[in-house]
């Protein structure tokens, strides 16, 4: 991973110059192993292009050109199915792989070296004026459908896993999953790159279920012996005491 800033705070401006340029296809081609060379990642990969859109509507929307900034953001995702709002904060080298259904807010920022996945959405839940949607920070992978809500903080180097809903902050370098999501491990001191924010490791969340369920039904079993031997003791004086008389 590239050096990068301290967060997602001080890259609020980044021109798209020929060697930022060249820095983002040779990003995208070290996460993507699909990416065979640098022309394909910039005539064929529609989530470079969502951020040159990007770029071209955030330079107008803070000139005060709100509404061709906002045009130009429309028509970017019209051509690659990725909305991002031209008030929102990027910096350096986001990857938006496949991209499909990615939706990030005007009030979100994003950090140096970040991957998000088809169907993200980096989304407020109020209706207030002011910061309403998330932060993440340099370095965090959000894997496909995932949610991130609020005016939160993702943590440097956090993962974020397929289809979790976020709605706290996540401490730095956390892998987070499910609905809301929790923590499930740290990650590597190497800081590897995960596809989809997920790496063999993690444990399967249906095996991890069915094993939570196993336990559930033992237990419930143990306690129905439990009952079931009480029962029979306060039967037995009175079962004795009928045969007698």
């Amino acid at each position: 991973m590239r050096p990068s800033a301290q967060g997602a705070h001080n890259n609020t401006l980044v021109p798209m110059t020929f060697k930022s340029l060249r820095d983002e296809i040779r990003s995208i081609m070290e996460r993507d192993p699909a990416a065979h060379s640098g022309i394909e990642v910039l005539l064929a990969y529609p989530g470079l292009h969502a951020v040159l859109y990007f770029r071209a509507s955030n330079w107008l929307w803070r000139r005060g050109f709100h509404l061709v900034g906002r045009i130009v953001s429309n028509i970017g995702r019209l051509v690659t199915g990725i909305e991002i709002h031209p008030g929102a904060r990027i910096g350096a080298r986001l990857f938006i792989d496949h991209g499909s259904g990615v939706v990030i807010g005007e009030t979100a920022e994003i950090g140096d070296d970040v991957t998000l996945y088809q169907g993200v959405t980096l989304g407020g839940t109020t209706l207030h004026e002011g910061k309403r949607h998330p932060t993440l920070e340099d370095g965090v992978i959000v894997g496909a459908g995932a949610r991130v809500l609020g005016p939160i903080t993702v943590g440097a180097g956090a993962r974020i896993g397929a289809n979790a809903v976020v709605l706290a902050d996540v401490p730095k370098g956390v892998t987070m999953v499910g609905i809301p999501a929790r923590a499930v491990m740290r990650r590597d001191k190497e800081r590897q790159f995960h596809a989809y924010g997920l790496d063999a490791d993690l444990p399967d969340p249906l095996v991890r279920a069915i094993d939570d369920l196993r336990q559930e039904v033992a237990r419930i079993n143990a306690r129905m012996e439990e009952l079931e031997a009480g029962q029979a003791k306060d039967h037995e004086p009175r079962s004795r005491a009928g045969g007698a008389s």
